[in-house]
């Protein structure tokens, strides 16, 4: 989840979607909707250091804050920053 200041367009979101150059660098697609009006919920595979924050400077917003909830199908989400926990045996990345 990332929290962004700015506004993006129909056309940009598509671009973050499908991928794009930024700065002659190919940023790949991602899955990105909005959840609410500042909040944007990105899915990626093989993230890359700055990914999305060049993602969302290449689209014109600015990034405020972020929160990883899932790696995969483990929800992270009720960890609290820097608390950790085991895998479940059922679990698996």
């Amino acid at each position: 989840i990332v929290q962004v200041r700015g506004t993006l367009s129909t056309e940009d979101l598509k671009r973050l979607n499908q991928g794009f150059y930024h700065k002659g660098e190919l940023l790949p697609a991602a899955k990105v909707s909005w959840q609410n009006e500042d909040h944007l919920r990105i899915a990626l595979k093989n993230v890359q250091l700055d990914q999305i924050e060049k993602m969302c400077q290449g689209v014109g917003l600015d990034v405020l804050s972020m929160k990883r909830i899932r790696i995969g199908r483990i929800s992270m989400s009720k960890l609290t920053e820097g608390e950790w926990r085991y895998l479940l045996g059922y679990e698996r990345f």
